[in-house]
């Protein structure tokens, strides 16, 4: 797959789109008073782009031509450009704005784990920083280095390692190459019959390998488990030598290595391999629409699914700001569509006591057996019932199946529009969901309110666990002019990360930490945590040559 965008999410050409989705703009111009009708904020050129020359020594050249090649070792501008950052929104920000940081000077290809062995050799023995670089995706600030590094910086670009390199069908896992896109993952196991369900929504565009070093987590993840439960096994090439991680069941060897590698954000090594769980493809799969009658009914009713004996792929549930957002973002119906949903409504209302303004936006996902799937319709039916739900039908679910990756492209719409929006996810027990809930919007509209700013926020439930799930919240603002719009960003997302660790809950659920979140680590896993951390990173890569400045 080409490159993303320089300056934004996904692929040149591809973008959000209003003009059928007659009720967008007027939800903007009603709760941001941005109007919309027309970009007015155009990243720049990237003629006009300043772009230093790369600190690349003649015998370094040589070192990395000779490890991978020569057509694999490049120092092209725009290469250079798109490995320089990730995706979040302080990156995007500066670099429509033409403040590229520090790029890196060379952008590296390898083909094999050899490879790998010889290009980490090269850069060690020049004192080098490397940069792994999957899919570029990371909205954490865990890609750019450091804008003081005076050290030749590789990016290690793992796209050709894009393999699924063996099926062990009675053990049901998967041997992969780190660099393999979502999408060609699915379809090289498709293919055999197999899935490794995972979903996040970076799927399109993000790899085996960055899922591994940022402890991604998948829209499936109910039933498939997040990345950490999938990976078993796990090849890195660090300054000590190849890491290799058996792929058993459960081992008592001592403290986890395979989890020191989980999250670790190329600041251990660079994996080249996993090996991770796969099932058969379901026989049935579908997901269906929910209404629930307020938050309070919604978060109940996914506490209970997830304590009883129903194993849905997906429990998701919007608050009712972010359902009013979805229907918004619906495109425009037919006279039949349209009557059918102010009979719902109209339904909903006198039959069922529901306040339509609060209503909750649901989706829960079946995969199996028709027979199992049968099962568990109804079970999860039952429970839905309990708290005065009603099913509204596979259209929706359908539509969010279809929609689920392309959120992240609505962030560049609101970009050319002069306005910024972001995310922040986390997770905590049940009993602490909905005091957490109300600790975080409150911290939010503080926040707009103290940079004087017309902002949204909304929240939706997006995975369950055993003893609690995980809140997603999603804010937008016009900044003010006059001031630096990231400074203004800063006081929100601030006070949205401290409402998280206030709460008792985690700084990130499956973003990572990178640069943007470190700030908060030590409230999180404790001073003594962080030291463990840091002693980790310094055994195993003294000099500061992986990924520096990364977690802590």
């Amino acid at each position: 797959m080409a490159a993303m965008k320089w300056w934004g999410w996904g692929l040149d050409g591809v973008a959000f789109e209003d003009d059928d989705k007659p009720g967008f703009r007027p939800f903007v111009q009603r709760h941001l008073g941005l109007d919309v009708n027309r970009a007015s904020a155009a990243p720049v050129r990237f003629e006009d782009l300043t772009i230093p020359e790369p600190a690349l020594t003649v015998d370094l050249r040589a070192a990395l031509e000779g490890a991978v090649g020569a057509d694999h070792v490049s120092t092209d501008a725009h290469d250079r450009v798109v490995h320089a950052r990730g995706k979040s929104l302080r990156d995007i920000v500066l670099h429509r704005r033409g403040d590229l940081g520090r790029l890196p000077d060379v952008v590296v290809r390898p083909g094999t784990e050899e490879d790998v062995v010889a290009v980490v050799a090269a850069a060690l023995e020049a004192d080098a920083v490397l940069i792994a670089f999957g899919g570029g995706t990371s909205i954490s600030g865990s890609l750019e280095p450091p804008r003081d590094e005076r050290r030749t910086v590789v990016s290690v670009d793992l796209s050709r390692l894009d393999r699924v390199l063996e099926i062990d069908a009675p053990s049901q896992l998967a041997r992969v190459q780190a660099g393999v896109l979502g999408p060609d993952l699915e379809r090289q196991l498709n293919a055999q019959g197999w899935t490794m369900g995972h979903f996040p929504d970076s799927f399109t565009h993000s790899t085996l390998g960055g899922w591994i070093a940022t402890r991604s987590s998948g829209m499936q993840s109910d039933r498939y488990g997040d990345i950490a439960d999938l990976t078993r096994g796990l090849r890195v090439v660090t300054p000590a030598g190849l890491l290799l991680v058996r792929p058993v069941p459960s081992t008592s060897t001592g403290p986890s290595v395979r989890e020191m590698v989980l999250g670790s954000e190329g600041r251990i090594g660079i994996i080249t391999e996993a090996t991770v769980h796969v099932r058969r493809i379901a026989a049935q799969r579908t997901i269906l629409g929910y209404l629930f009658p307020d938050w309070d009914a919604g978060l109940a009713a996914m506490r209970e699914i997830a304590a009883s004996e129903a194993h849905p792929t997906v429990t998701r549930v919007s608050d009712a700001p972010e359902t009013r957002f979805s229907f918004a973002t619906s495109k425009a119906s037919s006279p039949l569509d349209r009557l059918k949903s102010a009979a719902l409504k109209a339904y909903l209302r006198a039959r069922k006591g529901f306040d339509v303004d609060e209503m909750c936006l649901s989706f829960i996902g079946y995969e199996g057996s028709e027979r199992h799937v049968s099962a568990e319709r109804k079970a999860v039916g039952r429970i839905v019932a309990r708290h005065g739900g009603v099913c509204v039908g596979s259209g929706p679910g359908a539509l969010y199946d279809q929609k689920k990756f392309d959120t992240p492209y609505i962030r560049d719409y609101l970009l050319d529009r002069g306005a910024l929006g972001d995310v922040s996810e986390t997770s905590a027990p049940w009993s602490a969901l909905r005091p957490l809930y109300d600790r975080v919007m409150s911290a939010a509209h503080g926040a707009f309110d103290e940079v004087g700013v017309r902002g949204y926020a909304m929240c939706h439930l997006s995975h369950s666990y055993h003893a609690g799930a995980c809140l997603y919240f999603t804010f937008a603002f016009p900044p003010n002019a006059g001031r630096e719009p990231l400074e203004q960003y800063d006081v929100v997302k601030s006070a949205i990360q401290q409402a998280f660790v206030d709460g008792g809950a985690t700084l990130s659920h499956h973003h990572a930490v990178g640069t943007e979140h470190a700030q908060w680590l030590e409230q999180d896993i404790s001073g003594p945590g962080v030291t463990l951390v840091r002693a980790l990173f310094d055994g195993i890569d003294p000099a500061g040559n992986l990924n520096p400045g990364k977690i802590v």
